[in-house]
């Protein structure tokens, strides 16, 4: 397989080393989401500008999404800009906007040459033409890339996507095509944004904060949670690496109970989710 060159960096063996530990030592999470948080907060610790801190951000995308790759992460959803971001300043809110703008012109070919599909979820028509025209031609290159499904939440919120379900479900009953009593779980969930997706193994959140922020709500149900206090230009690969190997050790019951070795006749530890 191609080796990836999103970073424009040379892979070492050292790191090619830890990421085979990796696979070798448990399971990857198919599905990773990461609140990238801090950027504001870091770029204030080097007496810079916020600004500052959503560009050198966008390095740890770069990093973050190539390990993801090459690890064999199948999604990572980025929480990119929310709904409540829109209430930010708007010489902030306009500098996100330039930042996307140019990052998405810089990086759709090497998205597209790594075998990388991108896709949004959000009320991206909130965004300025601009902005939806470089989002639209960047999707439309790398839509049949399989090796990674990078997923920018752009403009998103948990409510506004559970509450968007729900009208089309409602719609769906009002014109007499659904019974009300036929509506479950997984029909909400294929009436969200991210339905055909996978619901998150992991979730990550930088800046040490311990709050979801109106992320994934419906799809987080039973993610695993990592909280790192590093700011999100300062997550690079390593600290990727040590989430998993958070995730590795956790004991996913799903709301069930685990069973001991004398239960089941083996050790627990072998059985899998």
């Amino acid at each position: 397989m191609k080796e990836l060159t999103l970073t424009n960096k040379v892979q070492t063996q050292e790191d090619k080393d830890r990421q085979q530990e990796l696979i070798e030592s448990g399971e990857v999470p198919e599905h990773i989401a990461i609140i990238m948080d801090g950027n504001g907060r870091w770029a204030k610790s080097k007496g810079s500008i916020r600004l500052h801190g959503h560009k050198v951000g966008v390095d740890s995308v770069r990093d973050i999404t190539e390990a993801c790759a090459q690890i064999g992460v199948k999604y990572l959803t980025l929480y990119a800009f929310s709904t409540e971001n829109w209430g930010r300043p708007s010489t902030e809110v306009r500098g996100l906007m330039r930042i996307l703008v140019s990052s998405l012109r810089k990086e759709a070919d090497n998205l597209h040459e790594n075998n990388i599909r991108l896709v949004t979820i959000g009320q991206v028509d909130r965004f300025p033409k601009d902005c939806q025209t470089e989002l639209t031609e960047a999707i439309d290159l790398t839509k049949d890339n399989s090796r990674l499904q990078l997923c920018l939440a752009l403009s998103y919120s948990g409510r506004w996507d559970i509450t968007e379900a729900v009208k089309k479900i409602a719609n769906h009953v009002k014109e007499g095509r659904l019974d009300p009593d036929l509506i479950n779980d997984q029909m909400i969930s294929d009436h969200l944004s991210t339905a055909n997706v996978p619901d998150p193994d992991l979730i990550i959140r930088t800046s040490g904060e311990y709050r979801i922020s109106n992320f994934l709500l419906w799809q987080l149900a039973y993610s695993e949670l990592y909280i790192t206090k590093l700011y999100w230009p300062d997550f690079r690969r390593n600290e990727l690496y040590e989430a998993i190997r958070s995730f590795q050790k956790r004991d996913r019951r799903f709301g069930k109970i685990a069973l001991s070795k004398d239960e089941t006749g083996v050790d627990s530890r072998l059985l899998k989710k």
